[in-house]
């Protein structure tokens, strides 16, 4: 049996390519006979390379090349302790409001309290564990709610405020030496008839919660 040269064609594919083999092969009775053979040729694939990004480096850069004086917001301030000092009638020891940075004359006021380990009650609560007595917590929330009520749109600067009752206070968690005391006083009922206020109060450190409570209070005549 003799074979003729052969003849390659390729036909386009999208995939591959595919060459087809013709050969002419002589049959027994001399006549010509085509048979046509096809291979298949698939490209060689691309190898890919994954370059891995760091985006806690990336971050820490970014950081660095903003100032520190810009990394962290500061708070407001709307009364200064002068101002405060002027209202509330508390002196040290037991001033527990450093600043105002947030007031709605006559509806609410927002006070910072700065916990240090400098504050004369750490000494013994606790040596070894500074916490803030839950009691002085209350105490504080209570002054930010006579900044409210001693303001003349309530009951007058030059009044005096008592403690008449005090419901469904919760400690969330613990305030320790560093920690700035958030505090939210909001007044609900006012009888100005009786010289009785209603208070809600919250205290946060951060965006937690770690006391909350319901404050009635009494305001005092002038001396």
């Amino acid at each position: 049996m003799a074979a003729s040269n052969s003849i390659f064609t390729v036909a386009p594919s999208r995939n591959f390519a595919r060459i087809h083999v013709h050969q002419a092969v002589s049959s027994p009775s001399s006549l010509p006979l085509t048979r046509s053979s096809s291979v298949a040729l698939r490209p060689k694939r691309r190898s890919i390379s994954l370059v891995k990004c760091s985006t806690d480096e990336s971050k820490s850069t970014a950081e660095k090349e903003i100032p520190i004086e810009l990394r962290y917001e500061a708070y407001p301030t709307v009364m200064d302790i002068n101002k405060i000092q002027e209202i509330l009638p508390h002196r040290f020891p037991f001033l527990l409001v450093d600043r105002v940075i947030e007031y709605t004359a006559g509806v609410s006021a927002v006070a910072i309290k700065n916990v240090t380990i400098n504050d004369n009650f750490f000494p013994g609560h606790f040596p070894e564990r500074p916490i803030m007595p839950g009691v002085l917590m209350v105490e504080a929330m209570a002054q930010v709610g006579g900044i409210v009520m001693l303001q003349p749109e309530v009951g007058g600067s030059k009044s005096n405020f008592f403690f008449a009752g005090i419901d469904k206070v919760r400690f969330r968690k613990p305030v320790i030496a560093g920690d700035t005391l958030v505090m939210k006083m909001t007044l609900v009922k006012l009888q100005k008839r009786f010289g009785i206020a209603k208070m809600e109060g919250k205290a946060y450190v951060g965006n937690t919660v770690v006391c909350e409570g319901e404050f009635l209070m009494a305001m005092g005549k002038e001396e």
